[in-house]
C-alpha cells in the first residue's frame, strides 16, 4: 500500500484524487502554480508545494519541478489526473527511473496506444471494426489521394499525435487534397511536434461513444456500458451519458467485446478508454485510445458504483480487481454536463471573481467541483469550473433531474455554460435522442 502519493495536476480532478487517497488511508501531496495559491486542492491535500509560475510550462508541465516535489516530499508515486502530463510517455518513463510509480500505463504502453497510428493497427489486428483508410502515414500525396478516391470522398485527415481537433481536417474532393494535407500537417507539427498524418472515410452523422476500462496485472479486463459522448463543440465534448439512446444491448455487447480484444492484444494495464464512432446504420469503428482517466468518468462510476480513480491506485498497486467484474451492467440513467466559465453564445472563455455560488442539491445529483464563492478564476488554464452529474431510473427522470438541478445552479460573476444546457433539454432532437457529434453545428440556441 503506498503511503504517500503526489497529485500533478489542478482543480476538480486534483480534489477527485485526494478524496480517493483519503478513502484509502495515503496521504495525499498538491503541486500548485503561484496563480493557484488559493486553490481548493491546496487547501485540501495533507502537504502542498509550489512548483512555480502561472504558466503551465513553468510549473504543471514542468518535469524537473514536479519530481523534485515528489522527491522533497516523500512521495512514493504520482497520479497524474487528466491533461497536462497524464499521457507524456517521456514523464512516466522518467518516474520509472526514478523509482517513482507512476499511476498509469507503462510508457512503451502509452507510446504504443497513444500513437493514433499505431492503435488503428493493433485493432485491426485483434479484428477490431476500422473505418477505411490508410495504416501508415501519409508518405506520398498521389497514393492517399487514390486511396481517398477508392473510399470516396468526404476524408478526414488526422494527426497521429493528435488530440482536441487539432491537425485534423476534412477533404471533400482531389483538388482541395494537397492544400488541407499541408495545412493539417502543419498544425500537428506545431501543436505536437509531429506532423504524421493518416486518412479515414469521413462519417457525415456519427455518433462518439466510448467503452471504460480497467485491466489489472492479473489478466483481468473490465469493460463498462459506453458513455456517448456525441454532444460536443470542436471535438471538446460539452455532455456526457450512459448508457447511450442509441445502443441497443446486443450492440453494446458487441462493442465492450471489441474493447476487450484490443486491451488484451495489446496487454494494456491501468484505466483507459477505447473510443468509437457509431453510424446510422448502427456499425461502429475504432477511433482511438485514450490511456488515462477520462473528464467524464463519473459517469461510469454512478452507473457501476465503481470508483474509478481508487481503482487505478490499485491496479498501480499489483492488486487484483476481479471482484469489480460483477459491477459491469446498467444500473440507472446517468448525464454529466461541463460547467465551463465560457460565453455559451460565444464559446468566448469568461473570467473574474466568482461572486455568488449555490450548487443544486437532492436525490440522484453529484458536483465535481473546485470552486467556492469568491474564488478568483485564472486566466491560464482550462475553463472547466465543474461537473454536474445526475441520474435516475430512466432516461426521461434523468433529464427532469437535470433541468430542475441546472436551473437552482447559481454562478455569478462570470458567464458560464448553463443557459445552454437548460436550452438543450428543451429541444426535441436532444429528448429524442437523436443526435450526432454535429449536433451543434446544427442546432441555434441564441
Amino acid at each position: 500500500m503506498f503511503k504517500k502519493v503526489l497529485i500533478a495536476n489542478r482543480g476538480e480532478i486534483a480534489i477527485r484524487i485526494i478524496n480517493a487517497l483519503k478513502e484509502l488511508g495515503i496521504k495525499s501531496v498538491a503541486v500548485y502554480s503561484e496563480a493557484d495559491k488559493e486553490s481548493l486542492h491546496v487547501q485540501l491535500a495533507d502537504e502542498a508545494i509550489c512548483i512555480g509560475p502561472p504558466h503551465p510550462l513553468q510549473s504543471y508541465l514542468n518535469l524537473t519541478s514536479i519530481l523534485s516535489a515528489a522527491e522533497v516530499s516523500g512521495a512514493e508515486a504520482i497520479h497524474p489526473g487528466y491533461g497536462f502530463l497524464a499521457e507524456n510517455p517521456k514523464f512516466a518513463e522518467i518516474c520509472e527511473e526514478c523509482g517513482i510509480i507512476f499511476i498509469g500505463p507503462k510508457a512503451s504502453m502509452m507510446e504504443k496506444l497513444g500513437d493514433k497510428i499505431s492503435a488503428r493497427k493493433i485493432a485491426s489486428q485483434s479484428s477490431v471494426p476500422i473505418l477505411q483508410g490508410t495504416l501508415d502515414p501519409i508518405s506520398d500525396l498521389k497514393e492517399a489521394i487514390k486511396i481517398a478516391k477508392k473510399i470516396k470522398f468526404p476524408v478526414i485527415l488526422k494527426a497521429a499525435a493528435g488530440g482536441g481537433g487539432r491537425g485534423m481536417r476534412i477533404v471533400t474532393s482531389e483538388e482541395d487534397f494537397e492544400n488541407v494535407f499541408l495545412s493539417a500537417s502543419s498544425e500537428a507539427e506545431k501543436a505536437f511536434g509531429d506532423g504524421r498524418l493518416y486518412l479515414e472515410k469521413y462519417l457525415e452523422e456519427p455518433r462518439h461513444v466510448e467503452i471504460q476500462v480497467l485491466a489489472d496485472t492479473h489478466k483481468n479486463i473490465i469493460c463498462f456500458p459506453e458513455r456517448d459522448c456525441s454532444i460536443q463543440r470542436r471535438h471538446q465534448k460539452l455532455i456526457e451519458e450512459s448508457p447511450s439512446p442509441a445502443v441497443s444491448p446486443s450492440l453494446r455487447k458487441k462493442i465492450q467485446d471489441s474493447a476487450e480484444k484490443l486491451i488484451k492484444k495489446s496487454g494494456y494495464i491501468g484505466a483507459g478508454t477505447v473510443e468509437f464512432l457509431l453510424d446510422e446504420e448502427g456499425n461502429f469503428y475504432f477511433m482511438e485510445v485514450n490511456t488515462r482517466i477520462q473528464v467524464e468518468h463519473p459517469v461510469t462510476e454512478v452507473g457501476s458504483s465503481v470508483d474509478l480513480v481508487k481503482a487505478q491506485i490499485l491496479i498501480a498497486q499489483g492488486e487484483n480487481i476481479s471482484y469489480l467484474k460483477k459491477r459491469e451492467g446498467c444500473n440507472n440513467h446517468c448525464i454529466e454536463f461541463r460547467i465551463n466559465a465560457e460565453d455559451p453564445q460565444k464559446f468566448v472563455p469568461s473570467v473574474g471573481k466568482i461572486e455568488l455560488l449555490r450548487f443544486p442539491t437532492g436525490i440522484g445529483v453529484r458536483i465535481d467541483s473546485h470552486i467556492y464563492q469568491g474564488y478568483s478564476i485564472p486566466p491560464f488554464y482550462d475553463s472547466l469550473l465543474a461537473k454536474l452529474i445526475v441520474w435516475g431510473e430512466n432516461r426521461k427522470e434523468t433529464i427532469k433531474r437535470a433541468k430542475r438541478s441546472l436551473s437552482s445552479f447559481t454562478i455569478e460573476g462570470v458567464k458560464t455554460t448553463i443557459p445552454l444546457y437548460l436550452k438543450i433539454l428543451e429541444d426535441e432532437a436532444f429528448l429524442n435522442g437523436a443526435f450526432s457529434t454535429r449536433y451543434l453545428e446544427r442546432h441555434t440556441f441564441f
